[in-house]
């Protein structure tokens, strides 16, 4: 039997059989719809009701605080397009990092075609974003900034709780992407001190389609789909209730598990990395060495395309991924690795390994195995490295 190794969780996870079972009530024996006023649908309700408690829970949020949304990038445009719709009397201004994902940056180009102002803040060759910079460029007309928690290209992880320092010294909404992180490290949004957070189902194991959005208690927020009374108010539409009950259930899994998930896939990120580095020549460790995810490995290798590397990895039963899972389909370079500095031609061998709770050390023996033959492979028919050769023999 060939060997399966899957190292793309952050595209996609498998659901777990615990969330699978929770929600398949949810499907036919209670179908009944949450907004309907007979007991078939307050039942829902009420359902529905705890699975927002326990992702509350989770972030350290208050249930009334949560809304559900189709995933990470909904509760992104919500909190992006919902926050300066709501407050375009006070000011036109938007602040996102450069090394955002593709729906806040989007989001963001989205109002400059409204006549707001955006700046794209630069980051460091970490990706890390510099607090005081973002005082600097807060402005009387500021409304909001986004910055993400971490990146799921180069698994560094900013400093929010001081961001969100600077942004209410100055009276400004902070919007944290925080879809890497809520399943990966511990999150609480009052500590951080941040006004809206994004989340996913995906990195918790809950049916993909599910996530939410928290907004602190008070905040004024636009909803993007006028429709009913569900959600508040803030999200029009019949609720995705088996949905909303897996990612309830896994939410709270999660909050029970994330300690030993984190120190199991650190020790198998760890061996991975160094491993690579030292089985293979000129290879660059992308983001920051030490503040970063603790199942996350990212690489730029000289001399070779991402998606080739990928594709051939594939073959030898192993699942990677090159770029951000939204944007390796495009086969352009990455902006995220350029905001940090790499040279277009070395961000096109970018790869991407995240890790989870199901993977083993055999399955990095076995990569650390195939990986610089696959490597070694592709190096061969490339005519970038066939020039570096040449170089180095006659220097």
């Amino acid at each position: 039997m060939e060997k399966k190794v899957y190292l793309d969780n952050a595209a996609a996870t498998p659901v777990r059989k615990e969330v699978i079972e929770e929600m398949m009530p949810f499907f036919d024996a209670e179908f009944g719809n949450p907004s309907t006023v007979y007991d078939m649908g307050s039942r829902i309700k009420a359902v529905v009701d705890v699975q927002r408690a326990k992702v509350a829970e989770l972030i350290g949020a208050r249930p009334e605080e949560i809304i559900f949304t189709s995933g990470g990038t909904e509760a992104n445009n919500l909190a992006i397009k919902g926050i300066a719709f709501a407050h375009r009397k006070k000011g036109n201004h938007i602040i996102v990092a450069a090394t955002e994902h593709h729906s806040v940056l989007n989001s963001a180009r989205f109002f400059e075609r409204l006549d707001y102002e955006v700046t794209f803040l630069k980051v460091d060759e970490y990706g890390l974003v510099d607090p005081q910079r973002i005082r600097e460029l807060i402005r009387p007309e500021t409304i909001l900034i986004s910055i993400a928690y971490a990146s799921n290209e180069i698994g560094t992880i900013q400093p929010i709780a001081k961001i969100a320092e600077v942004c209410k010294d100055k009276g400004v909404f902070f919007h944290t992407d925080g879809v890497a992180t809520v399943g990966n490290i511990p999150v609480d949004v009052k500590q951080l001190g941040v006004d809206l957070l994004s989340l996913s189902g995906i990195p918790l194991e809950a049916p993909k389609g599910t996530g939410a959005l928290y907004f602190r208690k008070g905040l004024r927020l636009m909803p993007l789909l006028h429709g009913g009374i569900q959600e508040s108010g803030r999200r029009g539409g019949t609720e995705n209730v088996p949905g909303i009950v897996g990612l309830g259930k896994a939410a709270e899994l999660t909050l029970q598990e994330l300690p030993q998930k984190m120190r199991h896939v650190k020790v198998l990120r760890d061996k991975l990395v160094s491993g690579v580095i030292e089985s293979i020549e000129s290879v660059k460790l992308t983001g920051h060495p030490e503040t970063r995810l603790p199942g996350h490995a990212s690489f730029c290798v000289q001399a070779i395309e991402g998606e080739a590397l990928v594709f051939m990895l594939s073959s030898e039963g192993i699942y990677v991924n090159t770029g951000s899972a939204c944007a390796s389909k495009a086969l352009k370079t990455s902006p995220v690795l350029l905001a940090i500095g790499i040279p277009p031609e070395l961000a096109q061998g970018s790869i991407v390994f995240t890790l989870d709770v199901t993977n083993t050390e055999e399955d990095i023996d076995y990569v650390l195995e195939k990986l610089p033959f696959v490597v070694g492979r592709l190096r061969s028919m490339s005519p970038l490295w066939g020039k570096k050769e040449t170089a180095q023999a006659s220097s």
